[in-house]
């Protein structure tokens, strides 16, 4: 039994202490608001973001940050809020501990990976990745799921997967940090554009072109960006994808059928209540397709529509209308 802690006490913070636990650990659930902690306590259940599970008595919800001190730390926060939690939880770590980044996104103001913004905050640390198909509300009830960790060096990631590997929980290593990475956060941008479709009631067909086309220009970008093209067929891939495009319990699809719907983006985030990682990642990904020179059209569609006023049926057509392509054109131009 190893102690672990967890910084981040959401839904998916929760789940993965839960993991931990059936995995043999004891667990420090760390947040930052003293009551919802209180009422966890009290109730030995994650009543606003996970309800319906029981926390075990080896799960300590908890506010006091000394609990870092830990054999391995999970971060699981909204991306924004890394690279701050990274600073916050510094002082506590052990010399050598593992930071694993449970968060899937892109740093909104830099453009950089997670991954890379923890490396500039805690040097000294050894850092993972956690991502691939896997809602917290399906883990948390440990429903059979599989997932990769990637680390640049394939030891740390080993590391990993001994600690939280279970078996309901099948977890892959991979060295491709880059593309594991940038699966997880730019699928969220398909999902928040099949939810718009939805919210418009087209029908399989569309949605179906969609998310292909979708995994081609996030396969485009990755590779652009140092990414392994294969790992855009694995789980931190398409898997991913496919999880977040047709789950009820995804966030950015729900918000995107209400944008299609009509609703304004404020107001869907009110609504929505939890952060929608697809809206940040969408202007930080249209942001690097210029930078990088890659064709991103539903990307671009989804940044005019989020923050241009472009209506949603007007994207639709843009995409629906532009010039003919061959559909591996841009394959070769990256060698594929």
């Amino acid at each position: 039994m190893k102690k672990i802690a967890i910084f981040g006490s959401g839904s998916w913070g929760t789940a993965i202490a839960l993991l931990l636990v059936r995995a043999g650990h004891r667990v420090s659930l760390i947040g930052i608001f003293s009551d919802e902690i209180d009422l966890m306590k009290r109730r030995k259940e994650n009543v606003p973001y996970l309800p319906g599970v029981f926390l075990p008595d080896e799960i300590l919800p908890t506010t006091d940050l000394a609990e870092i001190d830990a054999e391995a730390v999970f971060l699981v926060v909204p991306s924004h809020a890394v690279r701050e939690s990274a600073r916050l939880i510094k002082p506590y770590l052990r010399p050598g501990c593992i930071v694993v980044n449970a968060a899937k996104g892109l740093e909104e103001n830099t453009h950089l990976r997670l991954s890379q913004a923890l490396e500039e905050e805690l040097p000294k640390h050894p850092i993972a990745v956690l991502s691939g198909p896997s809602h917290a509300e399906e883990v948390g009830r440990d429903v059979p799921t599989a997932v990769v960790v990637a680390s640049e060096d394939i030891s740390i990631a080993e590391a990993v997967q001994d600690l939280i590997m279970t078996s309901k929980f099948r977890v892959y290593t991979n060295r491709d940090i880059i593309g594991v990475e940038l699966g997880g956060a730019l699928k969220n941008i398909i999902a928040l554009c099949t939810g718009i479709l939805e919210g418009m009631n087209p029908r399989d067909n569309t949605k179906a072109a969609l998310i292909t086309r979708g995994l081609a220009e996030i396969t485009r970008l990755g590779i652009a960006m140092g990414a392994e093209r294969q790992t855009f067929s694995g789980l931190s891939g398409i898997g991913d994808l496919i999880v977040t495009c047709t789950s009820l319990h995804s966030r950015n699809l729900r918000a995107g059928r209400a944008l299609g719907a009509g609703k304004p983006l404020e107001e869907v985030l009110r609504e929505v209540g939890m952060v929608v990682e697809g809206v940040r990642a969408t202007k930080v990904a249209y942001e690097l397709s210029k930078k990088y020179a890659i064709p991103m059209p539903i990307t671009e569609q989804a940044y005019k529509v989020l923050f241009e006023g472009l209506s949603p049926n007007e994207a639709l057509a843009n995409l629906m209308m532009r010039g003919k392509k061959h559909e591996t054109e841009d394959m070769g131009i990256l060698g594929l």
